[in-house]
């Protein structure tokens, strides 16, 4: 997915790193409407979904989702979703999170999208990111259509 945004810079993404809870899910369950656009995504991108799976339900949530679901220990979160990112090449990841375990990925993500829902999040995360959105799909249809992306981030 090559994006060019006038006045800012271009972006050939590749991949999408998904946060889950908090993110794509609220209190464990993916939420409505957000299946079918990542399938629509996954068309153009590879998909992962990243999570210390709070609720223990990803994998069940995102079974038969053209995504690939890594889950790790709560307590190294952050640092098990950067690795995946510069494993896959930052320069090429956009990403979404909510959370204070989604700071070092957003660092280095071509495009970070932060996402202020239901569960809340972490402040200084939305302050990192290049745009924030009320919930997941609107998240994801910046991706589904760039023209808001571009909107959003020109000069």
């Amino acid at each position: 997915m090559k994006i060019e945004i006038p006045g800012c810079r271009e972006l050939n993404i590749t991949s999408l790193l998904l946060d889950y809870n908090g993110t794509i899910a609220v209190d464990g369950i993916m939420r409505r409407g957000v299946r079918e656009r990542i399938e629509k995504l996954a068309e153009q991108l590879d998909i992962y979904v990243l999570t210390a799976d709070t609720h223990g339900t990803a994998r069940a949530q995102c079974e038969g989702l053209k995504a690939a679901v890594h889950t790790f220990p709560v307590d190294h979160a952050m640092d098990h979703k950067r690795e995946i990112l510069d494993r896959i090449g930052g320069d090429r990841c956009a990403c979404m999170g909510n959370g204070r375990n989604d700071t070092k990925m957003f660092e280095k993500a071509a495009l970070s999208i932060g996402v202020l829902d239901q569960e809340g999040a972490y402040g200084r995360l939305l302050a990192m990111a290049d745009l924030c959105v009320c919930s997941a799909e609107d998240g994801l249809d910046l991706l589904l259509y760039p023209k808001r992306l571009i909107a959003g981030l020109r000069g």
